[in-house]
């Protein structure tokens, strides 16, 4: 009885594979990538507080916030790191809004960016869709969610009410791309903005625009919020800005990333970089001064951030040993990264064919 259940069973799944595509159904004993494949996000602090060292492959990303909080720098860090690794990006500029020499000084190669502008909110995401369908990109970033304005409202008058219209564009358009985005290993990072709702008394009445669905189908949901501003003298040269992973479907949540956003060159290195040894003790601080093992290395926190800028291959030690200390050795290390696209290329063959049958 046994031997005829299983011989059926493996004419079901004969039969699945054959009308479906290899990989379309298997057991997960055998399934070759149950280690998360994941792409660095720029920020050694993030990467730590993601839990898995960076934004896992396949996946969909929320990132929202306040206004001037640090979203889009957040975002084309991660486009630097992919194209860093010889991956390719793309990114849906529904805001009108990105500039082009900010994202070079963030180390974005825009001569290999794929950028679209679209007229309409469908625009946008059927270029995403066919994008990701394509299954040639790494990364996709929307800026933002907010922005992707329905056809209906562009065409109708100003003063016309068109309720819950974006929120059905995303729900439909997410139950396309999530299926797309996980077969491709695309990584799908969506931006988006923070809105109030009116009357609300009790709790928190911020929400962000597009209805639920986007909720839902996110494995990272990121909070960008500024903390403080960064002076030298008189005046304001960054911000810092606290990354709270509110929701995470890979590792466990609610853990939190401080880093310093410069202006004209985005997320600080050494910053993070100073904060996260002192606190493995690593870097000793005593007083205002800071020390890494017989040299003291500067007084104040920006002084030290400067000794760690001039000298790379100091840079380099504290940052091996705080990846160790941190246990985030064979998660995102450049050389596993440099293999990973090889990898997915070579699933991605396989991609349209699993999706056409």
């Amino acid at each position: 009885m046994a031997d005829e259940r299983q011989a059926a069973l493996d004419a079901a799944l004969k039969k699945i594979e054959k009308n479906f595509g290899k990989g379309s159904i298997m057991r997960m004993g055998d399934k070759a990538d149950t280690q998360i494949s994941t792409i660095s996000s720029g920020s050694l602090a993030l990467d730590n507080a993601l839990g898995v060292g960076g934004y896992p492959r396949g996946r969909i990303i929320e990132v929202y916030g306040p206004e001037s909080s640090g979203k889009t720098t957040v975002a084309l860090h991660a486009v630097a790191e992919v194209q860093k690794n010889g991956g390719t990006a793309a990114y849906i500029d529904a805001e009108n809004a990105l500039d082009p020499a900010y994202a070079t000084h963030l180390g974005v190669n825009i001569d290999d960016l794929l950028l679209s502008q679209p007229d309409t909110g469908e625009q946008g995401l059927e270029i995403a869709d066919a994008l990701v369908a394509s299954g040639a990109i790494d990364m996709l970033v929307v800026d933002s969610v907010a922005a992707l304005v329905p056809r209906a409202e562009i065409d109708g008058e100003m003063g016309d009410a068109h309720v819950g219209l974006q929120a059905r564009l995303m729900s439909q358009a997410l139950r396309k791309l999530s299926g797309s985005i996980n077969k491709t290993h695309t990584i799908a990072i969506f931006i988006n903005q923070i809105r109030e709702k009116v009357g609300v008394m009790f709790g928190n009445p911020e929400t962000t625009p597009g209805g639920r669905a986007l909720k839902f189908y996110a494995t990272i949901r990121l909070e960008v919020r500024r903390a403080e501003q960064i002076k030298e003298g008189t005046d304001i040269i960054g911000n810092r800005v606290r990354i709270k992973v509110v929701k995470n479907k890979v590792a466990p949540p609610f853990k939190r990333a401080e880093v310093d956003i410069m202006y004209g060159t985005g997320i600080s290195q050494t910053g993070e970089l100073v904060d996260m040894a002192v606190e493995k003790d690593i870097v000793k601080k005593s007083g205002s001064w800071y020390s890494y093992g017989e040299d003291r290395i500067g007084q104040g926190r920006e002084n030290a951030k400067s000794y760690l800028a001039e000298h790379a291959d100091v840079m380099d030690e504290i940052r091996k040993k705080v990846r160790k200390a941190y246990d985030m050795d064979g998660t995102t290390d450049d050389e596993e990264e440099s293999a990973e696209p090889t990898d997915v290329e070579t699933l991605d063959i396989e991609t349209p064919d699993d999706t056409q049958a």
